[in-house]
Protein backbone atom coordinates (compact mmCIF):
# COMPACT_ATOMS: atom_id res chain seq x y z
CA UNK A 1 0.00 0.00 0.00
CA UNK A 2 3.21 2.39 0.99
CA UNK A 3 4.46 2.13 -2.83
CA UNK A 4 0.89 2.55 -4.36
CA UNK A 5 0.62 5.87 -2.73
CA UNK A 6 3.98 6.59 -3.61
CA UNK A 7 3.19 5.87 -7.39
CA UNK A 8 -0.10 8.20 -6.73
CA UNK A 9 1.97 10.94 -4.90
CA UNK A 10 4.18 11.19 -7.49
CA UNK A 11 1.81 11.46 -10.72
CA UNK A 12 0.22 13.84 -8.80
CA UNK A 13 3.15 16.07 -8.06
CA UNK A 14 3.54 15.51 -12.15
CA UNK A 15 0.43 16.33 -12.63
CA UNK A 16 0.41 19.81 -10.89
CA UNK A 17 3.84 20.47 -11.78
CA UNK A 18 3.69 20.20 -15.53
CA UNK A 19 5.97 22.27 -16.89
CA UNK A 20 7.75 23.60 -14.32
CA UNK A 21 10.88 21.45 -13.79
CA UNK A 22 12.01 23.14 -10.79
CA UNK A 23 9.05 23.02 -8.58
CA UNK A 24 8.31 19.31 -10.25
CA UNK A 25 11.89 18.38 -8.69
CA UNK A 26 11.62 19.83 -5.74
CA UNK A 27 8.52 18.36 -4.65
CA UNK A 28 10.17 14.78 -5.77
CA UNK A 29 12.71 15.49 -3.36
CA UNK A 30 10.16 16.23 -0.49
CA UNK A 31 8.38 13.11 -1.43
CA UNK A 32 11.54 10.66 -1.45
CA UNK A 33 12.72 12.13 1.81
CA UNK A 34 9.05 11.78 3.75
CA UNK A 35 9.06 7.99 2.43
CA UNK A 36 12.41 7.67 3.53
CA UNK A 37 11.71 8.48 7.20
CA UNK A 38 9.32 6.04 7.21
CA UNK A 39 10.76 3.53 5.53
CA UNK A 40 12.25 1.82 8.74
CA UNK A 41 8.75 1.68 10.11
CA UNK A 42 7.03 -2.24 10.16
CA UNK A 43 3.76 -2.59 8.28
CA UNK A 44 1.87 -3.65 11.88
CA UNK A 45 3.54 -0.10 13.27
CA UNK A 46 0.45 2.14 14.09
CA UNK A 47 2.14 5.01 12.30
CA UNK A 48 2.12 3.61 8.87
CA UNK A 49 -1.85 3.63 8.25
CA UNK A 50 -2.10 7.63 8.84
CA UNK A 51 1.48 8.61 6.73
CA UNK A 52 -0.65 6.15 3.95
CA UNK A 53 -3.58 8.21 4.14
CA UNK A 54 -2.10 11.06 4.32
CA UNK A 55 -0.13 10.79 0.96
CA UNK A 56 -3.19 10.02 -0.87
CA UNK A 57 -5.02 12.73 0.51
CA UNK A 58 -1.86 15.28 -0.66
CA UNK A 59 -1.78 13.24 -3.87
CA UNK A 60 -5.50 13.75 -4.36
CA UNK A 61 -4.91 18.07 -3.23
CA UNK A 62 -2.23 18.25 -5.67
CA UNK A 63 -4.43 16.73 -8.59
CA UNK A 64 -7.35 18.90 -7.85
CA UNK A 65 -6.16 22.04 -5.73
CA UNK A 66 -3.06 22.89 -7.30
CA UNK A 67 -3.06 25.82 -10.07
CA UNK A 68 -0.35 27.05 -11.54
CA UNK A 69 -0.10 30.61 -13.42
CA UNK A 70 2.34 32.04 -15.49
CA UNK A 71 2.60 35.65 -16.04
CA UNK A 72 2.38 37.36 -19.10
CA UNK A 73 2.62 40.39 -19.99
CA UNK A 74 0.77 42.12 -16.96
CA UNK A 75 -1.69 39.20 -16.36
CA UNK A 76 -1.33 35.77 -15.70
CA UNK A 77 -2.49 32.68 -17.14
CA UNK A 78 -3.80 29.66 -15.26
CA UNK A 79 -3.05 26.12 -16.28
CA UNK A 80 -6.50 24.22 -15.00
CA UNK A 81 -6.43 20.69 -16.53
CA UNK A 82 -8.72 18.21 -16.64
CA UNK A 83 -8.28 16.89 -12.87
CA UNK A 84 -8.36 20.11 -11.53
CA UNK A 85 -11.36 20.83 -9.14
CA UNK A 86 -13.85 23.41 -10.28
CA UNK A 87 -16.73 24.08 -7.40
CA UNK A 88 -19.56 26.17 -7.70
CA UNK A 89 -18.86 29.16 -5.95
CA UNK A 90 -21.52 28.68 -3.73
CA UNK A 91 -20.07 30.61 -1.20
CA UNK A 92 -19.89 33.52 -3.69
CA UNK A 93 -22.81 33.72 -4.29
CA UNK A 94 -24.37 34.25 -0.84
CA UNK A 95 -23.31 38.14 -0.95
CA UNK A 96 -22.79 39.75 2.33
CA UNK A 97 -24.34 36.67 4.12
CA UNK A 98 -22.53 35.82 7.41
CA UNK A 99 -21.00 32.10 6.80
CA UNK A 100 -20.46 29.75 10.22
CA UNK A 101 -18.21 26.88 10.05
CA UNK A 102 -18.83 24.81 13.45
CA UNK A 103 -21.05 27.57 14.65
CA UNK A 104 -18.18 30.03 14.26
CA UNK A 105 -18.26 33.04 12.01
CA UNK A 106 -16.01 31.65 9.19
CA UNK A 107 -12.47 33.80 9.21
CA UNK A 108 -13.00 34.59 12.30
CA UNK A 109 -10.50 34.66 15.43
CA UNK A 110 -10.84 31.67 17.22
Amino acid sequence: MATQAYRHLMRAARVAFEGDARVFDAARVQIRQGFREKATLSATDPEVQPAIQRAEELASFLKSNVVQGRRVGDTYKLRIHEETERGDNDTVKMGGQTIKIDGRKCCSDP
